[in-house]
């Protein structure tokens, strides 16, 4: 599957479809069982041409089984969801599991300060599209990689902001009105996976971009943020690069700075 908006953009990496299959690919990079990890880290991989895979044992961390998909791992996180985005939980980490967790996660006694208190971390949790999917597997794969026999749940940019600019006004070129595209507080994670594939059950789905996860932002490179959408609306976008904008000479001396 080519992708005539990867062209068009002149884009770094390769846009990375994310599917929902029963079937796991061979030779694909997975986290082994219990490692902690981030699953980001994946999405680069995949955007550098590899391909990646999750199932509900090896997705990395909680947030990162929560934002692919694979239900609420959050209510699993020890010491409480709530205290880590927040203030922390210092009496937790002074139980004998709690001093071992935090070994490995110095913010669970302070903090990671996301959110003003573990009440408001609260609500940011409950207000999330949180899904389980009904496949054993998600796969992240470089778009031009899919075969004929697949269809992605959702599609992945990995942008620069000049890049990302085309593609929002790409969102809106077809639809005659405004807030094509929406920016969401929540994880890397969550801004490539429940995210963007909340929106494809809409009838008028919205892009997703993505990337403002402090946490995650070593991962990808310094000017890069993500523009995810769901599939339908890839196409959408797709079919309307020929005669658009992004023929058109303001967009090619805007594309040209970047070579």
């Amino acid at each position: 599957m080519e992708s005539k908006i990867a062209k068009a953009i002149d884009m770094n990496y390769s846009p990375v479809a994310v599917i929902w299959t029963d079937e796991k690919p061979e030779g694909a990079l997975q986290f082994k069982e219990g490692l902690r990890a981030c699953v980001v880290a994946m999405l680069t991989a995949a955007a550098k041409g590899k391909t990646a895979v999750f199932d509900r044992k090896t997705f990395g961390c909680p947030g990162g089984g929560t934002g692919l998909g694979f239900g609420n791992q959050y209510v699993y996180f020890p010491g409480g969801i709530e205290y880590f985005l927040s203030t922390g939980n210092p009496e937790f980490c002074q139980t004998e599991m709690g001093k071992n967790i935090a070994k490995g996660l110095p913010h669970l006694e302070h903090g990671e300060r996301y959110f003003k208190s573990p009440e408001t971390a609260t609500k940011f949790v409950d207000s999330l599209p949180i899904m389980d999917i009904p496949n054993e597997y998600i796969v992240l794969k470089p778009v031009d990689q899919v075969s004929s026999s697949e269809e992605p749940k959702t599609v992945v940019f990995l942008v620069k902001p000049d890049q990302l600019s085309a593609l929002v006004v790409l969102a809106n070129y077809g639809r005659g009105v405004n807030y094509n595209v929406t920016a969401p507080m929540g994880a890397g994670c969550h801004t490539f996976g429940i995210f963007p594939a909340s929106e494809g059950e809409k009838e008028t789905p919205k892009a997703v971009i993505g990337m403002f996860d402090i946490t995650s932002r070593p991962k990808v490179d310094k000017d890069i943020l993500s523009f995810s959408v769901p599939f339908k609306m890839f196409e959408e976008m797709e079919n309307n690069v020929e005669g658009s904008f992004l023929e058109q000479e303001p967009w090619l001396k805007v594309k040209d700075r970047n070579k």
